[in-house]
């Protein structure tokens, strides 16, 4: 059978919850159809990029699967019906990809920068660049000698 990615926007105003149903209901179409759900991931909430329906934002799923045409074109008719639904996409494939895919892997590095401090605009870690100086040594703020002469003549 044919391997495919499909990704779906739900709107914002549904809860996550809700959007699990929404996958539960597609994930039991194809399984009807002879078809099978490999992967299922929740990406979340996120900003689009331009409005859509009204929407600033929408919930973003990934489902790969493993179907026969058929199943998948139930599935789409089955969301072009659904006002919930805002957009999909699907992706025919040579292979799944095994593991998390790279929105999760971007979430999982975004976490562990989050973790260690920064990084970044902000502060954090300076990696292997020297302390920074004291500022008032930049301001060009010079401190008199004490030399023992005072006049400044040198004797």
């Amino acid at each position: 059978m044919p391997l495919y990615e499909h990704v779906y926007l739900a709107r914002q105003d549904v809860s996550a919850q809700q959007v699990e149903e929404l996958t539960a209901q597609f994930t039991g179409i194809i399984e009807q159809l002879g078809g099978k759900v490999t992967k299922n991931e929740y990406w979340g909430v996120k900003s689009l990029t331009f409005r859509m329906r009204k929407n600033r934002k929408a919930h973003f799923t990934l489902l790969n699967i493993d179907a026969p045409p058929a199943a998948l074109a139930e599935v789409e008719r089955q969301q072009r019906i659904n006002e919930d639904i805002l957009r999909y996409l699907t992706v025919r494939v040579d292979e799944l990809e095994e593991g998390p895919s790279a929105m999760m892997r971007k979430v999982d590095r975004d976490r562990e920068r989050d973790d260690r401090g920064g990084g970044g605009r902000f502060g954090g870690d300076r990696g292997d660049r020297p302390p920074r100086r004291d500022r008032d040594d930049d301001r060009g703020e010079r401190r008199p000698r004490d030399d023992g002469d005072s006049a400044g003549t040198g004797e």
